[in-house]
């Protein structure tokens, strides 16, 4: 049976969430004006939203064993910054409502890849650490887009066709889009003077998600992003049928060795 599907099958949940916020902590611009997009074919139910709550600045892994030794002088498990900036933020917005959760989502660029394990348990740890309850920790997640955001309009190329008004009009990526090494780059070079922002927030607007995770070969890291929420949602009766798990592929498509373990804590 795939992951996913033995994950539904462990829910449990005493709250009966008839509708649910999902927070947003992002580490770019282009996201924290867009990132929301991404889950229109979600909030077009209406039981639903997703929004910004937070934009922080990415983390690396710690490995200044000067910075380790202060943190350990002052008695801190995590930085001060992610405290503030990471920690808090998602408390506040947990703590306002049993229905609210939290969504960290960062960029893996293709040079942190090898990072990726790292990089997740530095925000997990500020997350367990700063969040009050197990209830509330398991309401919080953390996931990537690989390599980049742009990666996943190259899944839908209608949308980056229309956006642009390119001509001739270019083709889905054949292969799997979190390999693009430099989506940024090759938007860039189809439509010149891209720019991330304004032409970013009109390919999301068009963005077909469910074309993107059509291949259950390909986009592990954002399926595993679709697949927590949707659990999340699915957690009440009433939406059992909410999605089904050929949705995104869910039922057999491939999720991320790393973030998808934060399915089995709901």
């Amino acid at each position: 049976m795939p992951d996913y599907e033995e994950s539904l099958n462990n829910q449990s949940n005493s709250i009966e969430c008839y509708f649910l916020r999902f927070g947003l902590i992002v580490t770019g611009e282009a996201e924290e004006m867009h990132l929301q997009k991404l889950f229109r074919s979600l909030a077009s139910k209406r039981i639903c939203t997703f929004h910004v709550i937070r934009r922080i600045g990415q983390r690396s892994p710690i490995t200044s064993s000067a910075k380790q030794l202060r943190m350990v002088g002052l008695g801190q498990q995590i930085p001060s910054k992610d405290e503030e900036e990471i920690g808090l933020p998602a408390r506040r917005h947990l703590q306002s409502d049993d229905c609210n959760f939290v969504l960290l989502i960062d960029d893996l660029e293709n040079e942190r890849r090898e990072q990726a394990q790292q990089v997740f348990d530095r925000y997990r740890l500020t997350l367990d650490t700063i969040l009050n309850t197990e209830q509330m920790k398991k309401r919080a997640s953390v996931h990537f887009l690989v390599n980049m955001l742009e990666a996943y309009y190259f899944g839908d190329a209608n949308a980056i066709n229309q956006a642009l008004g390119l001509e001739p009009p270019i083709n889905d990526h054949p292969g799997n889009v979190e390999d693009i090494r430099n989506p940024k780059g090759q938007l860039k070079t189809l439509f010149q003077g891209f720019n991330e922002i304004e032409h970013g927030g009109m390919i999301l607007e068009r963005l077909n998600v469910e074309r993107v995770l059509s291949k259950p070969e390909t986009c592990a890291w954002l399926r595993t992003l679709f697949a927590w929420c949707v659990k999340v949602i699915k957690q009440n009766p009433s939406y059992q049928d909410f999605v089904s798990p050929d949705d995104y592929c869910l039922g057999n498509g491939v999720l991320s060795d790393i973030t998808k373990r934060q399915l089995d804590n709901l």
